[in-house]
């Protein structure tokens, strides 16, 4: 006992401090200074959530803003992997390089998708590039304002105020410095919903 009691007491202490009073000073600390981004930076809508500022969805009707492509999967129960755009439970890029056939015809298939949409104008590579995590929930103003046209000819809008729209949600450099100016697709699709007054699909 002369040598296990020290070793216990020091297993209890170190499980006291460590375990215990670190984690509740940090997440009392995390809730008094920052509650939106310790709670997960969730978004609202008539009081209830609709996801996370920080994780993007897969809108795919033409009456929302898309995000850009996600390359996240999801593994089914017989083992078969099947592609689950921003599956937040596997965040990954899709680890194709650029002689990847398989992705030279996925690009080229979302290019030829989008000079449909807007015939005439420039792609905005983030339209058809997959981020690192699958799960960026943002989209540059360019990839933003390209999808203008299509969602105000399916929801009957001024593209006017579609545009202002878009320039009231975009989020500059942190600092000045870090980082480019986005727009957050999720903000910007709700906006969408206020603006028009009704849903636009999913």
């Amino acid at each position: 006992m002369k040598h296990l009691r020290p070793a216990l007491v020091m297993l209890l202490g170190l499980t006291l401090l460590t375990g215990i009073a670190y984690p509740l000073l940090i997440t009392g600390v995390a809730q008094f200074a920052f509650p939106s981004q310790a709670n997960g930076s969730l978004v609202m809508r008539d009081g209830k959530p609709v996801g996370s500022a920080l994780i993007g969805q897969n809108f795919t009707s033409p009456g929302y803003f898309h995000g850009r492509p996600s390359a996240t999967t999801a593994t089914l129960a017989n083992g078969k992997t099947v592609a689950a755009p921003y599956n937040a439970d596997n965040s990954t890029g899709s680890n194709l390089g650029p002689t990847s056939k398989a992705l030279r015809d996925r690009v080229a298939a979302d290019v030829k998708k989008l000079e449909a949409e807007n015939p005439g104008r420039p792609i905005p590579a983030d339209l058809v590039t997959t981020s690192g995590s699958g799960l960026d929930p943002d989209i540059s103003p360019a990839a933003a304002e390209f999808q203008v046209p299509r969602i105000a000819a399916v929801r009957h809008l001024d593209p006017a105020t579609l545009r202002r729209l878009v320039a009231s949600h975009i989020v500059g450099r942190t600092f000045g410095l870090l980082g480019a100016p986005h727009v957050n697709v999720l903000k910007l699709n709700l906006a969408l919903d206020r603006l028009a007054g009704r849903p636009g699909g999913t």
